[in-house]
């Protein structure tokens, strides 16, 4: 538009239209701005949704940590990304996000847990633990009336359904009797209530595992546990059972109503009496330290502990150094030009790198086993001999290291190889004019420059071992088992599978609070490893 005809615009009193690069540019800004501004206003949605869903969860079980948590990171959130500043942290906030709930918070959950009595006997709170303990110490009550019983069943959950005191009533194990104003009643027997299937009591009689579960359910008569529940004998008579313990709150004590004996709350999360018996049941608490004075001072965890923390150590360096040798020399072989065919026996020599680590351990398990019968590595090569090769500590240890070299040597053969074939060729020939023979050229310029990208995957390939749990578990599931202490520990155990034999996920009595002690142990010994170790590789970097 020219000057003059936009002064006859403005004369008559329209403005001039903005250029055209003006306009596009504009009309892309707002289209841009609806549709990033819907998507990212639904994507918060869902957000907030559910984190309000895990703060009403966090607000019911009592979680006031969990809960506070939660409200600071959707409050975070929300500001962050309704507003126009922050630009870096848009992009950060969710990383940061996920490391404080699947890092940070996991290892203050674990220190926490590494701070109780946690484990077998003591995984309920107080309060819970006396529910248990009354509950579990019910008898018949002498004059109790009987109830005629009918079994009733909503989804999985089954229950009772009585007339007591005129009135139906319905139950389950977990919600203690209430009226059923709607119910059917013939003859002082509940015939139908709204909301829950009748079971027959033919179906019951003739289903053994039925008729056990209906022996076994406990259908509470209030939401108090002194007051005792509802029990049957025969799937067809109730009765009214009550504890023979009684609880008083302000003394802290449990008494035993049939024999006088009186149990006092301790400091270790237990009722215990005067001549030093303790009722089964016990709860949570606080311990400080003891956890980990136990690992090093209790004569069942102690012995154990020094073998397997040498072992650890052994294992983690020897897996890493006779592996990384063993692939470097391949790498070393195989990147000369003059061998022919390099790219199928590369192929050949990676094949154990394809195959799943747990697979492979249980193969060669099977493959170690001293039964002549089905140990083929005794068939081959010792003439049907009867090694022991997973029975014999030393054996064992021997076979674990073997074992996890035909498992890790492809890895360090494939790295050794790309490692080698990016170094540079001036370095070595100048080397090679100077006179350098082909050892004094690997040791004081091919190794050096090639542990200056290697030296990062040792540390982080140690750290690995000191962890591997698959291994030991599939091979030789820690064992052979240690004589000396009744802890089911073996000498083949490493700290990570000690903390499984302590956590009792494999069975038996399980000690969270001690497990978490030995796993923070752990984080620690590799995470100042592996510091020192990363200082030490900066050295390398004046290689460059």
């Amino acid at each position: 538009m020219s000057t003059q005809q936009s002064f006859a615009a403005a004369v008559a009193g329209d403005s001039p239209p903005p250029p055209r690069r003006a306009r596009e540019s504009h009309a892309r800004s707002w289209n841009g701005l609806g549709v990033g501004f819907l998507a990212k206003l639904g994507l918060m949605a869902v957000i907030n949704a559910l984190g309000l869903a895990a703060v009403w969860s966090a607000f019911v079980n009592g979680a006031w940590v969990l809960l506070g948590a939660m409200v600071v990171l959707l409050v975070l959130a929300d500001w962050i990304y309704f507003t126009r500043r922050h630009v870096p942290l848009k992009y950060l906030f969710p990383g940061l996000t996920f490391l404080a709930v699947f890092q940070l918070f996991t290892i203050g959950y674990t220190g926490y847990v590494a701070l109780t009595n946690y484990g077998t006997g003591h995984n309920v709170s107080q309060e819970q633990a006396v529910d248990a303990l009354l509950s579990q110490n019910e008898k018949k009550v002498p004059d109790s009336p009987s109830f005629p019983l009918t079994i009733v069943r909503q989804g999985d959950a089954l229950g009772f359904a009585v007339v007591q005191g005129g009135a139906a009533k319905v139950g389950a194990a977990d919600q203690p009797l209430e009226l059923a104003a709607d119910a059917t009643v013939v003859d002082s027997v509940v015939t139908a209530v709204p909301g829950w299937e009748v079971v027959p009591k033919g179906q019951v009689l003739s289903d053994a595992v039925l008729a056990d579960e209906v022996l076994a359910l406990r259908v509470p008569l209030t939401d108090e546990a002194q007051d005792g529940s509802i029990r049957t004998g025969d799937a067809t008579i109730g009765a009214v059972y009550r504890s023979v313990l009684t609880y008083d709150a302000t003394a802290q004590t449990m008494t035993n109503t049939e024999t006088g004996v009186v149990y006092r709350a301790t400091d270790e999360g237990r009722f215990v009496a005067d001549d030093g018996t303790a009722l089964p049941v016990g709860w949570k608490v606080f311990v400080g330290l003891e956890n980990f004075g136990t690992a090093f001072t209790d004569d069942t965890y102690s012995g154990p502990l020094v073998k397997i923390v040498l072992w650890t150590f052994v294992f983690a360096l020897a897996s890493v150094v006779v592996s990384f040798f063993f692939g470097l020399v391949l790498a070393l072989l195989y990147n000369d030009p003059r061998v022919r065919g390099r790219a199928v026996l590369r192929t050949l020599f990676i094949l154990p790198y394809a195959f799943p680590a747990f697979l492979s351990a249980l193969l060669w398990r099977g493959m170690l086993n001293a039964n002549p019968d089905y140990g083929i590595v005794n068939q081959l090569f010792f003439f049907g001999a009867r090694i022991e090769w997973l029975d014999d500590p030393t054996l064992a240890k021997i076979s674990l290291v073997m074992v996890n070299l035909w498992l890790s040597y492809p890895y360090w053969f494939l790295v050794c190889t790309g490692a080698l074939q990016s170094l540079p060729d001036d370095v070595q020939e100048a080397a090679r004019i100077d006179g350098a023979g082909p050892w004094r050229t690997f040791r004081s310029i091919t190794l050096p420059l090639l542990l200056v990208s290697t030296a990062p995957l040792l540390i982080a390939s140690f750290a690995f071992n000191f962890n591997n749990f698959t291994l030991i578990y599939m091979l030789t599931g820690g064992g052979p088992r240690f004589t000396d202490t009744s802890a089911t520990l073996g000498h083949t155990d490493i700290l990570i599978s000690m903390v499984y034999q302590i956590s009792g996920v494999s069975g038996g009595r399980a000690d969270y609070g001690l497990a978490s002690a030995l796993s923070l142990i752990i984080f620690v010994v590799i995470g100042v490893i592996s510091a020192l170790m990363f200082r030490r590789t900066r050295q390398l970097e004046e290689v460059n």
